[in-house]
Formats: C-alpha cells, structure tokens, sequence
C-alpha cells in the first residue's frame, strides 16, 4: 500500500506539537505489534483524537487506518487527505461495507483504529460503546488494544471552541496490554472497563484543576455528568 500522503502529515503534525509545545506523555507504545494486525480502540474527547492515538502507534512505525464518518471524505479539504491516509469512511447507512474494508486491512496487516464509542464524550468518561472493535478484532483474528486520551479536549472539543493558542498542554496517551476480543455483550463490557481503568490513570496523573470545564464531575471538574452529557447528546437542555 502506498503511503506518500502519510509521512507528511505525521511530520505536520508533528511541526504543530512543537509550536503549541505540548507536553506529550506516550505509554505502553510497545504494546503496538511492529508487525501484523490490531485493532487500537480509544476513548474519545475531542475532535483531534485521532493524530493523537495514531502517535502512539508511531514507535512501532506502524500506521494506523482510522475508521472515521464519511462526512469527513466529503471535505473537500480533508478528504484528500484521509483518503490519502487509506483512512476507512465509515457511512451508517451502509455499514457493512465499511465493517469489510475494516476486516480486509486487518487481514492484510494493518492496524485499524477505532473510537467505539462512536461518537465525543461530553462527561469525559467512557461512554457505553459500539460492538465493532470486538467483532472486528475476533473476526480477524488480531488483539485488540485499548487506549486512553487525556488533554486532548483542552485543544478542541464537542460544545467548545476549537483552540490552537494555548501553549505547554500535556497530552497523555496511554496504551494499554493487547488482549483478546470477545464479541457480546460480555466482550464489550470488558473492552469498556479496559479503556475506563486507563483512562482513570491517566486523569490520576495530570495536572488537576478544581472547577476546569475539561475536567469530569467525579474529579471535581465543571464538565457535564454522564447523564447530562446524554442529555445534552439528545438535544435537551
């Protein structure tokens, strides 16, 4: 598979690390295969997530295909490039055709990334979340591998204006040990108390502000609790 359009976008991505010099923390990278397939299922607090779960797989050099709304290929600036980065569109009206060209790079070697939660955590805990992850990861016979976010929403979040200006961020990225999917009900329970577990120590290790808007209810933070948050993704008030 060739990749012109990634290199670049990593080195961007990594020009804008310098310039906002954010303090990034990356653990657990080698949990990532250097070669063979994966699944890296993420929690998800802000809209960048992505180019930060895909750097935590850059010490393995593995690049990661991200399964992300088509609406973001409809761009005509993104989507050049998402498609250059043989990122996966995944249309909710025809998601088999997305599960199978999921399933087709899992088996070629990629490592696929996901957000089962599907869609950003307003409460900034792990929201209930998708079966995908574990049917792909089983199906294809690959681990899947949790990882954590934190900070992130400081930069640009759901129901906050995007922020580019702040300088000295961290930024944790946690990834956790590869184990074995398990589709059901039983399986995605497990995959959500993996990801909650490190996501906990990921908020127990950074800089606390009592009262922050980016930082949950349980931590004493102002953001909305996990049944505000549904409210709120339900259009109320």
């Amino acid at each position: 598979m060739s990749d012109r359009v990634y290199p670049p976008v990593i080195a961007a991505a990594k020009l804008m690390f310098k310039v906002l010099d954010l303090r990034i923390t990356v653990e657990g990278a080698h949990h990532v295969p250097r070669t063979g397939g994966a699944v890296l299922a993420s929690n998800h607090v802000s809209y960048l997530d992505f180019i930060f779960a895909g750097y935590g797989a850059h010490p393995s050099k593995r690049l990661t295909r991200f399964m992300a709304k088509h609406e973001i290929f409809a761009n005509k600036i993104a989507g050049p490039l998402m498609r250059g980065m043989h990122h996966i569109p995944v249309d909710r009206s025809a998601g088999q055709a997305s599960y199978q060209q999921a399933l087709s790079a899992l088996r070629t070697g990629e490592v696929v990334g996901i957000f089962p939660e599907a869609t950003i955590s307003r409460s900034f805990t792990v929201k209930d979340i998708k079966s995908g992850a574990n049917r792909l990861a089983h199906e294809a016979g690959v681990p899947l591998i949790p990882v954590a976010l934190w900070g992130t929403q400081r930069l640009w979040t759901k129901g906050r204006p995007k922020d580019l200006t702040q300088r000295h961020i961290p930024i944790t990225i946690l990834i956790g040990e590869p184990f074995e999917a398990s589709p059901g009900d039983s399986g995605d329970s497990l995959l959500r108390k993996r990801l909650q577990d490190l996501l906990d120590v990921a908020q127990a290790g950074y800089p606390n502000e009592p009262g922050a808007w980016w930082a949950p209810a349980h931590l004493g933070g102002s953001a909305p609790t996990p049944e505000e948050a549904a409210r709120l993704d339900r259009g109320g008030r």
